[in-house]
């Protein structure tokens, strides 16, 4: 990781999955991005989002306000970027799980492979998704903020492109948040107080569980279900 900045610590049968630092830069990519998508929505169509400008000041402020916000996401996404390189780099054990992608989006299976350490395939495909998007976003967008240098043509080229980059992204936080709650219980926790549960780990990350623990995560996972059993 890029930094530890902070301190974080775990309780009996938790894990330290996220420091200080990295839950600090991915809560301000997420205000960032909610801000420039406000912004954006007002801006684009403002029959239907107009009522969103009084967020910001009125609408002159709204369209001087939208570049910096988007300037802001984009830095701070560059920043998670640089964050997590190692973490997201995709590796072969990848190929085999994005073969099993219906199980995982379906939540039909109780156990992810052994071989999903921190990050799944998906979420790897989620994130580079996400920064190829934030490029052409900032790309695209350079024309909008200053039209008079770049000429009519570029500027509605522009638009085309800024809107398909946003509308992706859009999708994608959508299914980040559906994932991260509803999907995965114990996930969003980890974004807020940087720790999971031991059982969240081995279910969802065994590879990143035995690296942290030293210890067996499916051996632990009949462990826990025996002991339950017991006690039902």
């Amino acid at each position: 990781m890029l930094s530890t900045i902070g301190r974080t610590t775990a309780g009996d049968g938790e894990l330290v999955r996220h420091t200080a630092f990295t839950r600090a830069v991915h809560w301000l990519v997420a205000i960032f991005f909610v801000l420039a998508l406000l912004s954006g929505f007002a801006i684009y169509s403002p029959w239907l989002y107009g009522p969103l400008t009084a967020l910001f000041g009125g609408g002159p402020a709204t369209r001087f306000l939208h570049p910096w916000f988007s300037l802001g996401f984009v830095v701070f996404f560059a920043l998670q970027t640089l964050n997590w390189i190692e973490p997201m780099r995709w590796r072969p054990d990848d190929r085999r799980w994005v073969r099993h992608l219906k199980e995982y989006v379906t939540n039909s299976a109780a156990l992810e492979p052994e071989y999903v350490g921190f990050f799944n395939a998906g979420q790897k495909l989620y994130f580079w998704t996400i920064a190829g998007s934030a490029i052409a976003f900032l790309i695209s967008g350079i024309p909008l903020w200053f039209p008079r240098t770049f000429g009519r043509t570029v500027v509605v080229v522009g638009y085309v492109l800024h809107d398909v980059a946003a509308l992706a992204m859009l999708v994608g936080f959508i299914a980040h948040i559906y994932e991260a709650t509803a999907a995965q219980p114990g996930t969003f926790r980890a974004m807020v107080r940087g720790t999971v549960e031991k059982r969240w780990a081995w279910t969802h990350h065994p590879a990143w569980y035995r690296e942290a623990t030293g210890r067996d995560p499916r051996a632990d996972y009949e462990r826990a279900r025996q002991q339950s059993n017991v006690r039902a």
